[in-house]
């Protein structure tokens, strides 16, 4: 076994390895950027080195400082993790040259499999059904239309070297395969630096099932079942579960040996993923998407339900120990006949991002963070407070996992488990998922990849409830009661509570402002058995409320009877609540200029997210027709178009290819078409 191992990634997928090497005994060497270099998995490695500035062209996709660093550390064998350069064959080349172990299949089986033409050719030869789509590879944008024409829309426009739906295109209309084309070469050049793509038919309410293999040196290949990964959106999987309640034994059984087929078929060792699509009326006939060779963000939920051996136990697996065991040359301990499922285990990934804004990428400062651990719930993250989530990588910032001995407690302990997730001071979408999972489809089991998309408005919870609004208030009321200084000692004349001689109790006005929302205005009083009353945004009647600590950072709020628990900083204003969170401060001049973010206009066009601008395609003066795309902005790997609201002249452009642009900044300026009259 390796006395030293360079885990060349970053965040979470990084802390899980270093956890596994702690475990074997082995040395673990971490790598950062600058962005990075107070971030948990570089406190938590034995030895960590810089490698660059924050770009990740600078840094983690740098082979040549990856390599420096391994050297420098000592290190006899780099696990690459996943996302970066975990599938790429020069990488894997680079390290061999070098002297080091790559922990993951050899060179020539990752070129294979990335490149998804050769890798459905390949397979096909091997027995293993596929989707049917386009043939050869490098082909034009014309003959790419053609092929698209030829298999009829619906199609799926797909990167060849890339995975992880980065680059992916759903096409409908034939009249817009040109643009999509486009857009489809433009984010698979971001995101892998080939712009190769191919054309598949598009399976309509499809599942997407993988199943996980392993393979050893020595000759030894087994699969380690399924996971359902059907909960997706925008082609990226936020949901996954093992096993999947779709299949019986004898589809299951019929879908794991082709997946090792697959997995034969290019040399494959270590731990991969053979991904397959599935009608969902017809499970056993299912086609090979491609093979990600590598270890998946999905993993734990079959660490958790596989076991080995008749006497195995559930979660007792861990697949990164046994990467590193193939990778050291050691044969697998077990053969196909001892892998069993038991149980139950579903993930939810927890991104950086804001529901209520179409999912756009977040950012900020984790300020206050609470990730649920206990039985049967278990938490992959690379947060810590005090962590800054930029623009500049991947918005998946945890896992969340909960194993259970059937399916229903599984989904219903990870609800739980997402209810006490909070991530202050950055918008996730753990409510939203938490909502997911409550959905009836999602716990009957009734599953497709297009099910998020078409049930998403129902699952946003867009409006703040009166509760967060009634906490807020209630804090910012007690805040104002205290003794100024910490004397200990108040004047009854000073405290804001309303008291005036001769009459009744005054209301106390909190203005209160929710970014991206109205401010509302709550109004607090004392009454005379000393209790507190509120008068809460368009209610008529006044309603009983007060607010306690519980411990820790927690507090609850308690209206008209029924406690709300939240989490919050000690001045409150940061709430959080069933894995939303809010920001609400007073609505003075300094809040009010948050405020006006977004507000510039109608004729103006304002970045949906933090990001960097990668076309522009009009200039000042230019006309332009309603609907038409003028600019494309980019963050962690996500393209948006921007387009114009209404018809009309650029009379403003405040930026150019490679801007970097701050949510809601004004990019330019649509003076509308002026109506002639009569």
């Amino acid at each position: 076994m390796f006395e030293t191992v360079l885990v060349a990634n970053r965040g979470e997928i990084a802390v899980r390895v270093i956890r596994t090497l702690r475990s074997m005994g082995v040395r673990s060497v971490a790598v950062y950027s600058d962005a990075d270099a107070d971030a948990r998995h570089v406190r938590e490695a034995d030895t960590a080195v810089r490698i660059g500035p924050a770009p990740a062209s600078e840094s983690y996709l740098s082979v040549e400082r990856l390599l420096e660093a391994a050297a420098r550390s000592g290190a006899q064998a780099v696990h690459p993790g996943y996302g970066f350069l975990a599938e790429n064959a020069g990488f894997a080349r680079a390290c061999e040259e070098a002297g080091l172990v790559f922990i993951g299949p050899p060179a020539d089986a990752i070129a294979l499999m990335g490149d998804k033409i050769r890798a459905k050719e390949t397979v096909k030869a091997a027995g293993v059904p596929v989707v049917p789509g386009s043939s050869g590879s490098g082909l034009t944008d014309g003959q790419l239309a053609d092929a698209a024409r030829d298999i009829g829309v619906p199609v799926l426009l797909k990167p060849s070297a890339g995975g992880g739906g980065k680059g992916m295109r759903l096409v409908r209309d034939a009249s817009v395969l040109a643009d999509e084309i486009a857009a489809a070469r433009r984010e698979a050049r971001a995101s892998f630096g080939d712009d190769t793509l191919l054309v598949e038919r598009w399976i309509d309410r499809p599942r997407h099932i993988e199943i996980q293999v392993l393979a050893d040196g020595h000759g030894g290949v087994v699969h380690l079942g399924e996971r359902e990964c059907s909960l997706q959106r925008r082609h990226q999987k936020i949901i996954e579960e093992a096993p999947s309640v779709l299949l019986d034994e004898e589809t299951r059984a019929a879908m794991g040996e082709a997946a090792v087929q697959a997995a034969r078929s290019c040399g494959y060792r270590g731990a991969g993923t053979v991904e397959f699509i599935v009608p969902g009326d017809d499970p056993s006939s299912y086609y090979f998407m491609e093979m990600n060779t590598r270890l998946q963000v999905e993993h734990p939920v079959t660490e958790l339900a596989v076991s080995i051996g008749a006497a195995g136990a559930a979660g007792g697996l861990d697949l990164v120990e046994w990467q590193l065991r193939v990778a050291a040359g050691e044969p697998l301990a077990f053969g196909q006949d001892d892998v069993r499922l038991t149980g139950h285990a579903v993930e939810a990934r927890i991104c950086a991002e804001d529901p209520a804004r179409g999912f756009l990428p977040s950012g900020g400062t984790v300020l206050k963070l609470r990730e649920p651990q206990g039985d049967g719930v278990r938490t992959d993250s690379g947060l810590s407070e005090g962590t800054e989530v930029g623009s500049l990588y991947d918005p998946m910032l945890s896992k969340v996992i909960a194993y259970g001995p059937d399916r229903a407690t599984a989904l219903r302990r990870l609800r739980a488990a997402l209810a006490e997730t909070v991530t202050l001071g950055v918008r996730t979408n753990a409510g939203f998922l938490r909502r997911l999972l409550a959905h009836p489809a999602v716990v009957s089991g009734e599953l497709d990849t297009g099910l998020v998309e078409r049930e998403v408005a129902g699952l946003v919870a867009d409006e703040v409830p009166t509760e967060a609004y009634a906490a807020a208030a209630l804090l910012r009321q007690a805040s104002l009661r205290q003794p100024a200084g910490g004397s200990g000692w108040a004047d009854p004349f000073a405290a804001a509570d309303g008291w005036r001689m001769g009459g009744e109790r005054a209301w106390t006005a909190h203005h209160l402002r929710v970014a991206g929302h109205d401010p509302v205005t709550v109004r607090v009083r004392g009454t005379a058995d000393g209790g507190t009353e509120l008068l809460l945004p368009g209610a008529g009647t006044p309603v009983r409320g007060s607010a306690g600590p519980v411990g820790g950072h927690r507090f609850t709020c308690t209206l008209d009877g029924v406690a709300h628990t939240f989490a919050a900083l000690p001045d409150g204003t940061w709430l959080g609540r069933d894995g939303d969170a809010w920001h609400v401060r007073d609505h003075d001049p300094v809040a009010a200029s948050l405020t006006r973010a977004g507000q510039a206009g109608a004729d103006s066009l304002t970045a949906p997210m933090p990001g960097t601008v990668t076309v522009v395609k009009v200039a000042v003066g230019d006309e332009v027709a309603a609907g038409q795309s003028l600019l494309v902005v980019e963050a962690m790997k996500m393209e948006h178009v921007i387009s114009a609201p209404h018809a009309g002249t650029v009379t403003e452009l405040d930026v150019a290819p490679g801007t970097t642009v701050a949510m809601d900044q004004v990019l330019a300026v649509i003076a509308p078409v002026e109506e002639e009259t009569a």
